[in-house]
């Protein structure tokens, strides 16, 4: 018996086939490209206000008022920057105190900066990540920009809680989480164990006006 040898059939698809592919694959092209990009902040008018929110990190507990990151921020970014910060204040009191703050000062962008002391009086973190949650919520309902830093959990690694990073990408808010740990791992820039001295405000500073310049709100 003799056999015919078999041919390849050649899968033929309709135009619209093509056009379809092509419009996802740019869709998936532009999804991938918006996903990676670093979240950024509404620039902000020469007359903005800055509202430096926190406990005694913001206060500059082991520094001069002059020498506090809020005021050395001030003079980087020319922009007015309030210091609201009150030294040993857990995130559940600085959730309470914001909304008097933000309609006081009526702020372009709030600098958030809390949780530490939640952390010294073994508070629970899940606690502490839905107090700052709450925060950034009240900041957004008000057309208020937020940014995040992290603060150190006590310990070898001087790192703050993973929540700090969860909590800015599920916000997409830009996030300074090395600055704080860098300090207090180098004695040269420490007032204490747990505070900055006057280099260590000044670096911090920076490294914030760096960040606010790279989100393009300077």
């Amino acid at each position: 018996m003799a056999y015919m040898a078999l041919r390849p059939r050649k899968t033929r698809f309709a135009p619209g086939f093509w056009m379809m592919l092509a419009a996802s694959l740019l869709y998936a092209l532009l999804i991938s490209s918006g996903c990676s990009q670093k979240p950024q902040l509404a620039p902000l008018p020469a007359d903005a206000v800055i509202l430096a929110f926190g406990d005694s990190l913001t206060y500059g507990t082991g520094a001069n008022e002059s020498e506090s990151y809020p005021a050395l921020l001030e003079k980087l970014s020319g922009r007015r920057v309030v210091r609201e910060g009150v030294p040993g204040e857990v995130s559940e009191a600085g959730l309470e105190r914001l909304p008097a703050a933000l309609d006081e000062h009526r702020p372009r962008l709030l600098l958030l900066c809390h949780g530490g002391n939640d952390f010294l009086r073994r508070l629970p973190k899940a606690k502490a990540a839905e107090n700052l949650r709450a925060m950034i919520r009240l900041a957004k309902s008000r057309g208020i920009d937020v940014l995040l830093i992290g603060t150190p959990e006590p310990g070898l690694t001087v790192t703050p809680a993973d929540f700090y990073a969860e909590i800015a990408k599920e916000f997409r808010i830009p996030y300074e989480g090395d600055v704080l740990g860098r300090i207090l791992k180098d004695s040269s820039l420490k007032s204490d164990q747990i505070h900055p001295n006057a280099l260590g405000y000044r670096l911090m500073a920076e490294r914030i006006h760096e960040l606010l310049k790279k989100s393009g709100a300077l």
